[in-house]
């Protein structure tokens, strides 16, 4: 019976096969309909094989000497264009004869393009920022090895040298150009200045109101350094300087760092926080009149 069908099948002269249905379609279609089908699908294939090479291929590595010593980083070129500085560096230059581009950066801390280096692979940079659900608020990696006793912003020493709080020390970083520590986050900030990395500097930013157990003068100190290193049309830094210094004026008024940086005189800091005060002071009076007649 099984054989009786395949043989009925194989015999009927209305039954035509696939393949040659489809070999008979293709060969009476119009040669020019069918050579501008080709084109399409070969301009297809064009347009997207460059995202796919970059995707497929291995980025070209970027030897990048960092420091006074020229200590050695290397990084991929696609990593590194996310920063318009260095995409513009590794646009502007030819390849070495051997040993690829390279890159040289003599005024910038190790340490900190090291942090910014990470940012650049991993989204952030040690302390990580970490959401505390329960809390429902932003800390910082290393908070659970501080001491709970640790919560206010600044801490003022006798002499105006280091307070001696746990986790102080990973908050700052020498700078060969200052000769002292400087607030870590603020030197990241500026170097994402630099670098044209507008949401590192939110994370620098947003990671710097977290420390707390710092001195005075290292306050002081990270407050010129941000001065100096932002451009005037950039005040988010600057502000949560002048915020923090009008917050704890108690601990500042009664430090003798303060006191000889303000004798020193000729900074800008100085004159900021000398009209923030004054608009402190005046919504502080506002509000007091609102609730009474009387006047100062």
């Amino acid at each position: 019976m099984s054989l009786f069908k395949r043989t009925f099948r194989s015999q009927d002269p209305n039954r035509v096969d696939k393949a040659s249905r489809l070999k008979k379609s293709t060969s009476m279609r119009d040669p020019q309909k069918l050579s501008k089908l080709q084109r399409s699908f070969t301009d297809d294939s064009m347009l997207a094989s460059p995202a796919s090479k970059r995707s497929l291929a291995p980025s070209p590595i970027i030897t990048l000497t960092v420091g006074r010593e020229g200590r050695l980083f290397a990084a991929h070129e696609d990593v590194l264009c996310q920063s318009p500085f260095f995409e513009a560096a590794c646009r502007g230059q030819l390849p070495d004869s051997g040993s690829g581009k390279r890159i040289s950066l003599p005024d910038e801390e190790p340490e900190v393009f090291s942090a910014v280096l990470e940012y650049l692979y991993k989204g952030d940079y040690y302390p990580r920022l970490l959401h505390n659900k329960h809390r429902d608020s932003w800390e910082l990696e290393d908070a659970v090895r501080r001491s709970p006793h640790t919560s206010p912003n600044i801490h003022h020493s006798p002499g105006g040298g280091r307070a001696a709080l746990a986790g102080s020390e990973s908050a700052t970083v020498y700078l060969a150009e200052c000769g002292q520590p400087i607030l870590r986050d603020t030197v990241v900030y500026c170097a994402a200045e630099r670098y044209g990395l507008e949401e590192l500097k939110r994370l620098a930013l947003r990671k710097q109101g977290l420390q707390s157990g710092i001195d005075v003068g290292t306050i002081l100190r990270s407050a010129q350094y941000a001065y100096a290193h932002t451009p005037d049309s950039d005040s988010r830094l600057r502000a949560h300087y002048l915020a923090l210094i009008i917050r704890c004026r108690r601990t500042f008024k009664r430090s003798g760092t303060m006191q000889a940086e303000m004798e020193r005189g000729g900074s800008k800091l100085f004159f900021d926080l000398f009209v923030a005060m004054c608009n402190h002071l005046d919504d502080v009076i506002e509000v007091g009149n609102a609730r009474t007649p009387k006047t100062i």
